[in-house]
């Protein structure tokens, strides 16, 4: 028989929750250093009391907004990639489904511009190889294994796809023209495994 939850848990995961929605809203708004946590409390209609119960401070309520922003996107691409079962249409929506993440607010503040520096350059890049580089590393494994595409070694290749992804992202994010520049990139990186399919 199932038990009920706790609603103090409830209304502890539910606080939580509310939280990370508003750090995620402000500092795409105003960046990392324009929110105060009175923003970020305030917004979710609780107590700056209740937002240290969750967060040991600014840091680590950013560190779960990146996290929040990261867990949506992979989820998203997730699907994308499981709508079709030829492997180059799922690859290609893939490309495309990420690139068109590169062009909104939350993921061009919090993980591209702010990331980095709010987390530090390692923690940021162990974050990211938590989340998309996962992703990548996922789609060049079954392209290697299906015989799609020269057999290279799977990490390297990941890590060489993700890593123009990333300056892809970069180079979006701070364009006065990004969605001309995200046409440039997906034409580059869908040029470059085009060079590697197998006739």
């Amino acid at each position: 028989m199932a038990t009920a939850r706790p609603r103090r848990l409830e209304y502890s995961e539910s606080t939580r929750q509310a939280l990370v929605d508003s750090a995620v809203e402000l500092f795409t708004e105003h960046g990392y250093a324009g929110t105060s946590l009175e923003e970020i409390a305030k917004r979710a209609r609780v107590t700056k009391g209740a937002l240290y119960h969750h967060f040991g401070g600014k840091q680590a309520l950013f560190e779960a907004a990146f996290d929040a922003v990261e867990t949506g996107v992979v989820a998203r691409l997730a699907g994308v990639l499981s709508e079709t079962g030829d492997r180059w249409e799922a690859t290609w929506s893939g490309l495309s489904a990420f690139l068109d993440v590169c062009l909104e607010p939350s993921y061009q503040r919090i993980v591209v511009r702010d990331g980095p520096a709010v987390m530090g350059w390692e923690r940021w890049r162990s974050a990211e190889e938590t989340h998309t580089f996962g992703v990548v590393r996922a789609v060049v494994a079954g392209l290697v294994e299906s015989g799609a595409i020269d057999p290279l070694p799977v990490d390297a290749l990941a890590r060489v796809v993700f890593g123009s992804l990333s300056a892809g992202a970069t180079a979006i994010a701070g364009s006065d023209s990004p969605e001309q520049v995200k046409a440039d990139v997906e034409a580059c990186v869908v040029r470059v495994l085009e060079g590697l399919r197998t006739r």
